[in-house]
């Protein structure tokens, strides 16, 4: 388990150097992995690919956190939110730019055959299958309706 022990790691070190924004996202994942670990039916092993999606849903509940804050006057409040996400964010796949997206989105278009909207779903399936972790979902469907429009 690489993420696991990685995740252990950067635990010690925000442990010594006593950060507690670090310390509380690492603690956050750790307690993700866990629980996807011990879902009944569940594997004993995660796959990356969960772990991807675990890690995504942690910088997304984040970041949704933040602007809530944000929204309401409170940075005292969604600055920590940002600073957790940040340190999550280290641990997922790099992430693509908007034109590097751009290209998956055209290209899963042409190799699909789609024609509109009515076959947006089908490409959101292959092009969130193909990208999973390295872009954020609602960039992709943005990027999508624009192309299929």
């Amino acid at each position: 388990m690489g993420l696991q022990q990685d995740i252990m790691t950067a635990m010690k070190a925000a442990m010594k150097e006593k950060d507690q924004t670090a310390l509380a996202a690492l603690r956050a994942i750790k307690s993700e992995l866990l629980l996807a670990q011990t879902e009944s039916g569940s594997s004993a092993e995660i796959t990356s690919e969960q772990e991807i999606k675990i890690l995504s849903k942690l910088v997304k509940q984040r970041k949704d956190s933040a602007a809530i804050f944000t929204e309401q006057n409170r940075t005292d409040l969604a600055e920590p939110e940002l600073a957790q996400a940040e340190v999550i964010s280290q641990f997922l796949p790099e992430q693509l730019t908007e034109a590097e997206i751009e290209q998956v989105v055209k290209a899963t278009i042409t190799k699909i055959g789609a024609e509109g909207m009515k076959d947006m779903g089908k490409v959101m399936g292959a092009v969130n299958k193909e990208l999973a972790g390295k872009a954020d979902g609602k960039t992709i469907a943005d990027l999508v309706k624009k192309s299929l429009a």
